[in-house]
C-alpha cells in the first residue's frame, strides 16, 4: 500500500509540478520577420548516410529564404558514397549552393559526430554567417522551416532556438517506443523552463539547432564540447553558461526520415547514451533503476497485487497512479497521431527503456563505449565537460 501511495505522490508532483512536461503546445513561438534577413550557414555531418539523403538534403537545398543562406555538407569517412551522393542531388534538385568536404579521422579526444561539425563549423564560418544551422542528415525540413527558426531567434533573441524533429512512427516498434522517448526527454528537460529566464534547465534536439555565430564562439563550440556523447545537451549547456538564451520545443514540419523497423535499432539508439547521461555513475544508475521501477513499473503491480490481496486502498492508489500516468502520455500519443490505447501500456515500454540503461552500463565497462556510425569512442569522464 505504501509503495502504491509514493507512486501515486511522484505522478501528483510529476504531472503537476515538473514544468508541465507533458503538455505538447510549446511549438515555435511568436515571431516577426527581421528587417534585414541574416546569412546563415547549414552543416550537415553525415557518415554513410546514402540511404536517407534523398529524403532529406533536396529539403535543405529547397529552403525559401529570403537571406543569404549555404549548405555544408561533412562526408566523415562514408563508405557509401555518401559525399558523391549529395553532389548529385545538388545538380538535380538545385536550390542553395552545396558543399561537401571530409575532415578525415578524428584526434583522440573527439567524438565522431563533433569532429564532423567542428570541420563544417570552419568552413562556413570563411562565410562570417550571422546563424548556424546544425542539423543531422536525416532531417527533412519543410520548405520555410529556416525562415521561420530565424524569425523565432530574431523575435525572441535566442542564442539557440531548437527544434525536437518528428520521429518516425510507423513499424510496430516504432509506434511502441518513439513517443515515449520524447516523453522521457520532456520530462528530464521540460521545454518550458529550458527557455525561462534564470532558470538552470538547459537542452537542445540535435536534429534542428539554430545557434547564433556570436554565441557559438562565446562557447567554444564545438571545442569546448569535443568529449561529449550526448552532444546537443552539452551544446545548450555551454551556450546558456555563457549567459545565452535557449528555446526548445516540438516541431510542426522538421522530421526524421530514418527508419527503426526494429526493436534492437531503437535499442541501439537509447543504448549509445543512457549511461553517459547519468555521467557513468553507479549510484545514479542504481536510482535511475529503482526511480522507474516505482514512478512506471508500481501503479500497475500494485493494483494488480491490491486485487489479488483484497486491498482496496492499495489497488486504488496504484490504479489512480497508472490511470495519471497514462493520462500525462495522451498527448504525445496525439501529437505522434497514434491511438490512445498505447497510453495503458507505457509501464511496458518504461520497463524496455530500464533494460536499456542497464545494458548501456554493461557495455561501458566491456570497454566498447559509445559509438557513432560505427565509430566507437570509450572515455569514463566522457560527459565531465557537458556539466
Amino acid at each position: 500500500m505504501w509503495i502504491a501511495a509514493v507512486s501515486l505522490a511522484a505522478w501528483l508532483w510529476l504531472s503537476l509540478c515538473q514544468g508541465f512536461f507533458w503538455r505538447t503546445d510549446v511549438r515555435l513561438p511568436a515571431r516577426t520577420a527581421p528587417g534585414r534577413w541574416p546569412s546563415v550557414c547549414v552543416v550537415v555531418p553525415a557518415r554513410d548516410e546514402a540511404a536517407v539523403l534523398p529524403a532529406s538534403l533536396p529539403t535543405l537545398l529547397a529552403q525559401d529564404y529570403p537571406g543569404r543562406a549555404e549548405v555544408f555538407l561533412v562526408d566523415d569517412g562514408s563508405g557509401d558514397g555518401t559525399g558523391d551522393l549529395a553532389r548529385a542531388l545538388a545538380r538535380r534538385h538545385g536550390g542553395l549552393p552545396l558543399t561537401v568536404d571530409s575532415p578525415g579521422e578524428p584526434p583522440a579526444g573527439w567524438t565522431g559526430k563533433l569532429w564532423a561539425v567542428r570541420h563544417g563549423i570552419a568552413l562556413a564560418r570563411a562565410r562570417e554567417p550571422e546563424y548556424l544551422l546544425l542539423t543531422d542528415a536525416d532531417i527533412a525540413h519543410a520548405p520555410d522551416s529556416l525562415r521561420e527558426l530565424v524569425a523565432a531567434a530574431h523575435t525572441g533573441g535566442f542564442d539557440v532556438v531548437s527544434q525536437m524533429a518528428r520521429l518516425r512512427v510507423e513499424s510496430v516498434w516504432e509506434r511502441l517506443v518513439v513517443p515515449a522517448f520524447v516523453y522521457f526527454f520532456a520530462q528530464l528537460y521540460p521545454f518550458r523552463r529550458i527557455g525561462r529566464p534564470g532558470s538552470r534547465t538547459a537542452a537542445a534536439a540535435g536534429g534542428c539547432v539554430l545557434l547564433h555565430a556570436d554565441a557559438a564562439q562565446r562557447a567554444r563550440i564545438p571545442d569546448s564540447i569535443r568529449h561529449a556523447v550526448i552532444d546537443d545537451v552539452a551544446l545548450a549547456r555551454a551556450v546558456k553558461a555563457g549567459g545565452g538564451r535557449l528555446w526548445l520545443g516540438l516541431a510542426d514540419r522538421v522530421d526524421s526520415v530514418r527508419p527503426y523497423p526494429r526493436l534492437h535499432d531503437l535499442w541501439r539508439m537509447v543504448s549509445r547514451s543512457a549511461y553517459a547521461q547519468l555521467r557513468h555513475q553507479p549510484l545514479l544508475l542504481a536510482g535511475t533503476v529503482l526511480g522507474l521501477a516505482l514512478v512506471y513499473l508500481a501503479p500497475p503491480l500494485t493494483l494488480l497485487c491490491g486485487l489479488a490481496a483484497g486491498s482496496t486502498p492499495t489497488a486504488v492508489c496504484g490504479g489512480l497512479a497508472w490511470l495519471v500516468m497514462a493520462g500525462t502520455f495522451l498527448p504525445m500519443l496525439r501529437y505522434y497521431r497514434q491511438p490512445a490505447w498505447l497510453a495503458p501500456l507505457l509501464p511496458f515500454t518504461a520497463f524496455l527503456y530500464l533494460l536499456m540503461t542497464v545494458d548501456s552500463a554493461v557495455q561501458h565497462y566491456r570497454g566498447r563505449g559509445a559509438a557513432w556510425k560505427g565509430r566507437t569512442y570509450a572515455r569514463p569522464d566522457a560527459v565531465a565537460d557537458e556539466g
